[in-house]
């Protein structure tokens, strides 16, 4: 039976797609089959950063509805033990309660290890939706105080649905801000939202070049690193997070974010 994990976040535009494909990919690559499951109606982009837009034949909505079967909405990906349950543009999402979702899920989740849910961000009806089946939560936030704030409205409103196992993913973080004082520190962070940090994923370039090509980032790069992080303490309870500021310390390191101002 697969593991159901909700990725959700508190604000639209932290990475949390992004995330969901990434830790997909190294997941799978390590021989786990994982099956992603995009939830978020009328704004997901799942299939675009999976690349995967042109392969869908059927989505979410036609199996619920009995046009397909759940087997035949779920499309592979380039990886191998990677695939995408894609949801619809268009949909009224209304028309779907957590108990079809759930029943889907059911249906399929004895094939997977991992069933990752990309939720649609807030605390709306499509959260609730989204958490209703899904059996442990990571919120998705970035190291700034309008970010940290609605990443705990996020986890109170998991607490109140009775999700216990709840972790926060913490994006975008500049290792040569936090050295000169303009971001918060992980340390900082940790203090404010008082919840277990299960990954510190570094702002890479590399992402932001990825996202125009679709696909998940399969090159190595600091931002590959945090997530195979990641991946270890989801899977293996190993927890060990990446330091962003590592390559900025000392003389060295004072060029780097020179140059990074610079630049």
């Amino acid at each position: 039976m697969a593991r159901r994990i909700l990725i959700t976040s508190g604000k639209g535009g932290v990475g949390k797609t992004t995330i969901v494909a990434n830790l997909g990919y190294v997941l799978a690559r390590s021989g786990l089959k994982v099956l992603l499951f995009d939830v978020d109606f009328g704004l997901n982009n799942l299939d675009v950063v999976m690349g995967i837009e042109k392969k869908i034949n059927y989505d979410i909505v036609d199996v619920v509805e009995g046009r397909c079967k759940v087997r035949q909405a779920v499309v592979n990906t380039r990886v191998k033990n990677l695939y995408v349950l894609p949801t619809n543009h268009v949909y009224a999402s209304s028309k779907i309660d957590h108990t079809q979702l759930n029943a889907v899920i059911n249906d399929i989740e004895d094939c997977f290890d991992y069933i990752f849910i990309d939720c649609p961000a807030g605390i709306d009806n499509g959260f609730r939706r989204a958490v209703e089946c899904s059996g442990e939560a990571i919120v998705v936030t970035t190291p700034h105080i309008s970010a940290l704030r609605d990443c705990d409205k996020i986890v109170g409103a998991l607490r109140t649905l009775c999700v216990d196992n709840v972790s926060v993913a913490l994006n975008r973080v500049r290792g040569d801000m936090i050295m000169d004082g303009e971001m918060l520190s992980v340390d900082v962070v940790q203090k404010y939202i008082q919840m277990p940090i299960c990954a510190v994923i570094p702002d890479d370039d590399v992402v932001q070049g990825q996202l125009l090509i679709g696909g998940a980032v399969n090159v190595d790069c600091n931002f590959t690193k945090s997530i195979e992080m990641m991946a270890d303490y989801i899977h293996n309870g190993k927890k060990k997070l990446y330091d962003p500021t590592k390559r900025y310390k000392g003389f060295v390191g004072a060029i780097r974010r020179l140059i990074r101002h610079i630049a």
